[in-house]
């Protein structure tokens, strides 16, 4: 297992940034000759964290590494700093286009990593998992699957936020900054609602996408509605829902099965 840290310059965001990369290359041919994921070229799978988080959370949180290198998936994650993800206004900014295009060919290049989206997911969790959910919509010729684990699908509770009011997480200046105009955010491709009702318009292609989501967790509505929307839109969608809270003892417990799910295809 190569574990790299990598820092970089940016054109979409402006700055030398850096990301973690967990690459299962070196591994015994004992370890793994009975394990049918190295029957197939390997994958690659973009790991998004969360809001207030940097790219450690899932290195120190989780099992990323020991699951890399049981499906033979090259895990990248990047920093998403506070920014959601999304393009913002102004240089440096562009955090969709430099998870969705920058930061793939980069890695795509120096890895050697496989081109094909059937061999490319994304995913994530809380603001990583609207990452998540909105990169692999916009990119959906780049990503053939994705996750999203407890998603910050906040846009419909800021949308039209008065100037100067304020929620439990952030104010109306944080979410204006990143999100752009809130009045205007509804019909935004920084709302995932909108956005993918404009791909469907073109007769594109959206990529199937697994939620998971605890009961005791305060973006399970959001969840729950989001999940709803996709069956409207006739979205391949899997949601999952149990006891859980907005943690590490909940994503551990469907990082693996989203995983899985993601090579279901």
């Amino acid at each position: 297992m190569a574990f790299i840290q990598t820092s970089f310059y940016s054109q979409e965001i402006a700055r030398v940034t850096s990301f973690l990369a967990v690459i299962p290359n070196d591994q015994a041919p004992a370890w793994i000759e009975n394990n049918p994921n190295y029957k197939r070229p390997m994958k690659s799978l973009y790991l998004l964290h969360g809001y207030t988080a940097s790219q450690w959370e899932w290195l120190l949180n989780s099992k990323v590494q020991d699951l890399a290198l049981k499906y033979n998936m090259a895990i990248i994650m990047p920093s998403g700093d506070n920014h959601f993800y999304v393009d913002g206004k102004g240089t440096g900014n562009k955090y969709g286009r430099y998870t969705g295009i920058e930061l793939v060919n980069y890695t795509r290049k120096l890895f050697g990593l496989s081109d094909r989206k059937e061999d490319t997911f994304i995913g994530g969790l809380s603001m990583g998992g609207f990452g998540a959910i909105r990169t692999g919509i916009k990119y959906n010729n780049t990503f053939g699957r994705l996750f999203a684990l407890s998603s910050a699908l906040i846009v419909n509770g800021i949308m039209n936020m008065p100037e100067g009011s304020s929620n439990e997480v952030a104010d109306y200046d944080y979410y204006s900054y990143v999100f752009g105009n809130l009045d205007k955010l509804k019909e935004s491709e920084n709302n995932p609602e909108y956005l993918l009702r404009l791909k469907k318009r073109n007769n594109e292609v959206i990529p199937g996408i697994y939620m998971a989501c605890g009961t005791e967790d305060f973006l399970l509505n959001p969840n729950r509605e989001f999940y709803e929307f996709l069956k409207s839109e006739q979205v391949e969608a899997t949601y999952m829902e149990s006891a859980g809270n907005h943690n590490f003892d909940f994503w551990n417990q469907y990082l693996e099965p989203a995983m899985t799910w993601l090579l279901e295809h």
